[in-house]
């Protein structure tokens, strides 16, 4: 699961995507419109395009990610794919079997 601070971002300002291993948020905080009757003591909202890349260390099934958005915290859930099992391959040996030896006899034509 990755989660991330997204306070004032509308989810239609989100992009995410997924590639080999890697998670890009990518999305845009938009400013206020400044009225000329209001005044500001301090403001302290920052604005304009952001962008996160995160590696993940396992790859994921990309089609059952999903995300959602709630009160600014953005949570994405990140299924892993089933890992590769090695399989076990037998070996036979061919000094088990058993052979039938014989001898030739002379041939005189």
């Amino acid at each position: 699961m990755v989660k991330a601070s997204i306070p004032g971002v509308n989810s239609n300002d989100l992009e995410i995507t997924y590639n080999d291993r890697t998670l890009s948020i990518k999305g845009e905080i938009k400013g206020e419109e400044n009225k000329k009757d209001q005044r500001y003591h301090i403001r302290e909202r920052w604005t304009g395009n952001f962008t996160r890349s995160i590696t993940l260390p396992s790859r994921i099934k990309a089609e059952d990610i999903q995300a959602t958005s709630e009160n600014g915290i953005l949570t994405l859930r990140l299924p892993k794919t089933e890992e590769v099992k090695p399989k076990r391959i037998s070996v036979h040996s061919v000094g088990d079997q058993k052979m039938i030896e014989g001898k030739l006899k002379d041939r005189k034509n």
